[in-house]
Formats: structure tokens, sequence, C-alpha cells
């Protein structure tokens, strides 16, 4: 399969305030939009998008309805303390407080109103046996 283009879905009951909550603080725009579903695509990247969906809508099959539970968005970024500063600055909710990980991230985790969780990571060479799990081509200098 080779997919034209991945988005997460996050179900909510609000969709107009967790699509406000993206666009305000992550710089995310509207390319659909109404009551029920909201696709959103980043103004500086269009290759990072997200959705917004009403937790019961129709399309969704029964069984698969309800609002989002233990979902992690990472976003990789130039410079998690000076995002980390900003959202703080702005009253994003805190989960996990800026720290540099063994396995190589500096990262900081936030809330948004549904309770997902919002993972900003810069990468960062990880430390002793941690650096074996990478791929040559892939570890963080």
């Amino acid at each position: 399969m080779r997919a034209t283009q991945y988005h997460p879905v996050i179900q909510t009951a609000d969709v107009a305030g967790t699509s406000a909550f993206y666009r305000k603080h992550f710089g995310f725009r509207a390319l659909f939009e109404s009551d029920w579903y909201v696709h959103l695509q980043q103004d500086f990247d269009e290759t990072v998008n997200l959705a917004i969906l009403r937790h019961d809508h129709e399309t969704i099959p029964p069984e698969g309805r309800g609002e989002t539970r233990g979902l992690i968005l990472n976003f990789e970024v130039e410079n998690v303390d000076a995002e980390e500063a900003r959202l703080r600055e702005m009253g994003v909710p805190v989960a996990k407080s800026l720290r540099d990980e063994p396995f190589g991230q500096r990262h900081v985790i936030f809330r948004d109103p549904n309770g997902v969780l919002i993972d900003l990571i810069t990468p960062i060479p990880p430390v002793g046996e941690h650096a074996a799990g990478y791929a040559t081509d892939a570890l963080p200098t």
C-alpha cells in the first residue's frame, strides 16, 4: 500500500473547540470544515494533517464510537525549549514537564481539551545502551 496522505483523527463531542485549540496553539488551518468534521493542515507544512470528528457521527461504526482516549500526538520540533515556553505562556496544560530522556529525546507533554496528549520532541543523542536501538542512519547527533 502506498498512502497518499496519513492523518490521525480525534473523536470528540466538541469539534469546534478542539479545532480552535489546534489552530490557535499549533498553527493549523481548516481545509474542510463542518459541524461534525474538520480537516486541519499545518500552515507551514502541508504534510502535517489532523482531523477532528464528532464522536457519535454515523460514519463511525457503532463499536468504534466514543471520545478519543489514550492517544499521544508526537510533534518533532527544532527547538522544544522555545515551544514549551510559548505554549506554557498561552496557558496550555502541561502533563509532563520539559526533560531530557536517555533514549534520545528532549521533550515536554501537553494536554488538549479532550485529554489527548501532545508530545513535543527535539531529538538529542541517546545515552549508553539506548544508542544500540537506533538504525545507523537514524541516530540523533
